[in-house]
C-alpha cells in the first residue's frame, strides 16, 4: 500500500533537500528520495570538498613560491597527499551529516533508494538494503541532477579518464594531466593539480579559458596560469583519445595538429541530464523541459535544478526549488532565474553577474566602462593579492549597472554587493555614494563606479 504525502522529491541535492524542507516548514508531509547521499553532487563530490582542496593548494602555493615577500623561511616543505584528500572528505562528511539533521529537525522523510515515476502521483523506490517502497502525492519535484558528460571515443574508466569526482579522490598525485574543457571545473582543478607539482595541460575548444566570461577576465586568468607553470591550448578540439599502458594519448587539432601524453586525462566538457525512470517527460536538449512554474509536461510533475539545464550552479538550483515549491503551495507566482552570479574559486578567483561588455555591445546597450585594478588597492597590496580588477558596465543615460566581472582575491565574496545593487536596481550612484570602510578589498568596487565617469580617486 502507497505512503500518502503531500510532496514526493526525486534527488536530495541543492534543489531536491532544499526544495523538501521549505515544504516541510510550510506545513507539508514531504518525502525525499536520495539514491547516494543528502547534499547531492554539490555538496558529496563538488562545490564542498573542491574548496576544501583549493585551499590546501592555495596555501602550498603561497609558502613554496611567495614565502620570502612576507619574510617566512622553512626548509624542505612537504605536503601529503592523502591528508589533503581526506580533510576534503571530513568537511563534505560533516555538511552531509548536518543535512540529514535538518530533515529531521523538519520532518523530512528522508529515503535511501532509487525512485521510479510510477505515475504522475506515485514513486516507487527501491531502497537501498533491497525492498522497496510506493510513496504518493500530487505533487513529485524532480532534482535528480547531471553526470560529467565523456569525450566520444573515450569513456571514463575512472583510473586513467576521469571525471571531476574521480580528480577529488586520487591516492596517488599524477606526474601529468591533460584537463579538457576550461570552464569552472577545468580551471579549478588545473590550479588545484599545478600548485602540487603536476604538469597540466588545459585543452579548451573555445577562443578563451572560461569561456562565459568576460574576455579582459579570461585574458587575465590565463596570463596567471601560464606565469603559474599551467600549459593552455585554446581554439583546440580533441579528435582522438587512446589509453596506453602509461597513460593517456590525445591527438588534438588546434592552430596546429599535436600528440598530447599524460599520465590521466579529466574531462570537464559539460554534463548530461539524470533522468529518473518511468515516465516520459518532454525534454529540451535533452535536460528536462518545464513551464513558469517548473511543471513538466506531466501534470503534478514538477522539475528545478541542474536536471532543466543551464545554468549549474548549486545556488540557482536552490533557487529554482524554493520557487518551485511556492509555486505549488503558496499563492505567490514562482520566477525563473534571470539574474545571478557565476563563481570560479582558483587562484585568482573569478566571479561575475550580468551582461559582459560583449553582450552588452551586441545588444546595443549604451554603457560606460568602470574599472579599478586590485594594484591600486592598499588592502590588496597589504595582503600581497594585487593581482586582478574589479569591471563594471555601467548603463546609460540611467547609470543602471548592466554587468560586473571580478577578477582577484576573494572575488566571490565581493560580488555578492554586486549582485543586490543590481536586483535593487541601484545605480552606480548609489553604489558610489555608500561609505565602503578601509581598508577593504569592497573599495575596489566603489572606485570601478567612479572611474565610468572619471569620478576615481585613487586611479
Amino acid at each position: 500500500m502507497a505512503e500518502i504525502f503531500d510532496l514526493v522529491v526525486l534527488g536530495g541535492g541543492p534543489a531536491g533537500y532544499v526544495g523538501a524542507i521549505r515544504a516541510a516548514q510550510l506545513g507539508k508531509r514531504v518525502a525525499c528520495v536520495e539514491m547516494d547521499r543528502a547534499g547531492g553532487i554539490c555538496l558529496n563530490w563538488g562545490c564542498i570538498p573542491t574548496k576544501s582542496l583549493l585551499k590546501n593548494a592555495e596555501l602550498y602555493q603561497l609558502m613554496t613560491h611567495r614565502a620570502a615577500d612576507f619574510g617566512l623561511k622553512f626548509k624542505e616543505l612537504e605536503f601529503d597527499w592523502r591528508q589533503i584528500i581526506g580533510r576534503s572528505r571530513k568537511v563534505a562528511d560533516q555538511l552531509a551529516g548536518g543535512i540529514e539533521v535538518l530533515f529531521k529537525k523538519n520532518k523530512v522523510e528522508y529515503v535511501r533508494g532509487v525512485g521510479t515515476l510510477s505515475g504522475n502521483d506515485t514513486v516507487t523506490v527501491k531502497l537501498n538494503e533491497g525492498t522497496s517502497r510506493s510513496l504518493q502525492a500530487k505533487n513529485i519535484l524532480i532534482s535528480t541532477g547531471v553526470r560529467p558528460r565523456a569525450l566520444t571515443g573515450l569513456p571514463f574508466d575512472g583510473t586513467r579518464v576521469i571525471g571531476s569526482k574521480e580528480a577529488m579522490l586520487l591516492d596517488k598525485r599524477p606526474d601529468s594531466m591533460i584537463i579538457v574543457g576550461a570552464g569552472a571545473i577545468g580551471v579549478e582543478f588545473a590550479y588545484f593539480y599545478n600548485a602540487f607539482g603536476t604538469k597540466v595541460t588545459l585543452v579548451e575548444m573555445m577562443p578563451q579559458i572560461v569561456p562565459v566570461e568576460d574576455e579582459e577576465v579570461s585574458q587575465t586568468l590565463q596570463r596567471a596560469f601560464v606565469q603559474q607553470g599551467i600549459r593552455i591550448l585554446t581554439n583546440t578540439k580533441v579528435e582522438k583519445g587512446v589509453v596506453t599502458t602509461s597513460g593517456v594519448e590525445l591527438t588534438v587539432q588546434g592552430p596546429k595538429p599535436e600528440t598530447l601524453n599524460a599520465e590521466v586525462v579529466l574531462v570537464a566538457i559539460g554534463v548530461t541530464a539524470l533522468l529518473p525512470p518511468g515516465l516520459e517527460l518532454s525534454l529540451d536538449r535533452g535536460f528536462i523541459k518545464v513551464s513558469d512554474r517548473y511543471e513538466t509536461s506531466v501534470k503534478g510533475v514538477f522539475a528545478a535544478g541542474d536536471v532543466v539545464g543551464p545554468p549549474w550552479l548549486a545556488h540557482v538550483a536552490s533557487y529554482e526549488a524554493i520557487q518551485a515549491i511556492s509555486g505549488m503551495f503558496t499563492e505567490k507566482r514562482p520566477k525563473r532565474v534571470h539574474l545571478y552570479p557565476g563563481c570560479t574559486y582558483c587562484q585568482p578567483q573569478v566571479a561575475s553577474i550580468g551582461m559582459t561588455e560583449k553582450a552588452a555591445k551586441a545588444a546595443g546597450k549604451q554603457f560606460k566602462v568602470g574599472k579599478f585594478p586590485f594594484k591600486a588597492s592598499g588592502k590588496a597590496l597589504a595582503i600581497g593579492e594585487w593581482e586582478g580588477f574589479v569591471k563594471l558596465i555601467v548603463g546609460e543615460p540611467d547609470g543602471e549597472i548592466l554587468g560586473a566581472h571580478i577578477i582577484g582575491s576573494e572575488a566571490t565574496e565581493l560580488i555578492a554587493e554586486l549582485g543586490i545593487a543590481m536586483t535593487l536596481e541601484a545605480t552606480y550612484e548609489e553604489i558610489e555614494a555608500t561609505i565602503h570602510a578601509h581598508p577593504t578589498l569592497s573599495e575596489a568596487v566603489h572606485e570601478a563606479t567612479g572611474a565610468a565617469f572619471g569620478h576615481a580617486i585613487h586611479i
